[in-house]
């Protein structure tokens, strides 16, 4: 069976409501560390997705907050934002959730357990952490820990997978606890550099040192630190167009496969990209479209596919998340 990873922007309770609904069998989401220790989604706060209502505290002065990273910024700050109000120029589809707080790690897997009570989902949980500004993200060591203890003490502890562009943490999360399968991201901005030195985001590694073409090197390289998972990026144009070269490549797939890893491109959101990548045996696909992937495995492929989570139930465990969790301005029932 062909996982189904969705993709979780910052209204991340309200997509991950969707993605179960849609039948995905992975959530994969993004997570920063705030000033002060607290795991939450993403790395920084855009205009494009949420607006500042308020200071936490009178005369703060780092408010407003929307245009910072979120390491330099805390819980109770970012708790202030509305981050559902606006619906991104490149998503015209999105809805919109007026008043929605960004939640934490914690918050989502307490939502999902209620929805989810036999534990079926899985989690890709990436470290959204930067080697080239280092001031904007905090370190590769208080991602792995504070991201690890919530790890351990969730009831998800058996269905996490752990991965990130930054490879200095896969390496870190093998060394503090070897059962969490980690997963390495690549794409062509991350193992290339303009002057040919090496990558930043490679943990050392070049992938000169290795032999073969460059889909090989990145698979051999992938192997080296222990990754489980390689998760290439898949985003190019149609396979139809003649200018089309795919960054993942049927060569990558079966080497990786070769070395004992799976494969899971991202974030592919063309069905005939889907096909091509099915076609080479792909491990799963990471998509912004469950429903759409999974209705090409049922009925071209007539593939098994996993069930999906009542949308009475998983609704009801969302606005039960939505009491708990405060929203700034109310939000009506799903």
């Amino acid at each position: 069976m062909v996982k189904l990873h969705s993709t979780q922007p910052k209204q991340a309770n309200y997509k991950v409501h969707r993605a179960l609904i849609d039948g995905a069998t992975t959530l994969e989401l993004d997570n920063g560390i705030t000033k002060d220790g607290h795991v939450v989604h993403d790395e920084n706060i855009v205009a494009e997705k949420c607006q500042d209502t308020r200071p936490a505290f009178e005369e703060d002065p780092e408010f407003p907050y929307v245009g910072k990273y979120i390491a330099n910024l805390t819980l109770a700050q970012l708790q202030t934002l509305d981050c559902g109000s606006k619906r991104q120029i490149n998503l015209p589809l999105q809805s919109i959730y007026p008043g929605v707080r960004i939640s934490t790690l914690g918050e989502l897997f307490s939502f999902v357990e209620c929805a989810d009570p036999q534990y079926h989902i899985r989690w890709d949980i990436e470290s959204k952490i930067n080697p080239v500004h280092e001031n904007q993200t905090r370190s590769p060591q208080d991602f792995v820990s504070k991201q690890h203890e919530i790890f351990v003490n969730s009831p998800y502890r058996n269905s996490i997978t752990y991965q990130s562009f930054d490879w200095r943490t896969l390496i870190a999360m093998k060394a503090l606890d070897r059962s969490i399968p980690t997963s390495a991201l690549v794409d062509l901005e991350t193992v290339l550099t303009s002057d040919n030195k090496t990558s930043p985001w490679l943990a050392g590694i070049r992938l000169d040192d290795f032999a073969g073409e460059m889909e090989i090197q990145i698979a051999s390289a992938a192997h080296s630190i222990g990754a489980d998972i390689l998760s290439p990026a898949d985003i190019a144009s149609d396979p139809t167009l003649p200018d089309y070269i795919p960054f993942t490549n049927r060569s990558m797939v079966d080497y990786a496969h070769h070395l004992g890893m799976l494969v899971k491109p991202w974030t592919v959101n063309r069905l005939s990209i889907a096909e091509q990548l099915l076609d080479w045996n792909v491990d799963g696909i990471i998509t912004d479209y469950p429903n759409m992937v999974r209705r090409l495995l049922v009925q071209r492929r007539n593939w098994p596919v996993a069930p999906k989570y009542p949308k009475k139930r998983v609704s009801e465990c969302l606005n039960q998340h939505l009491k708990k969790a405060r929203p700034l301005m109310g939000v009506s029932s799903v």
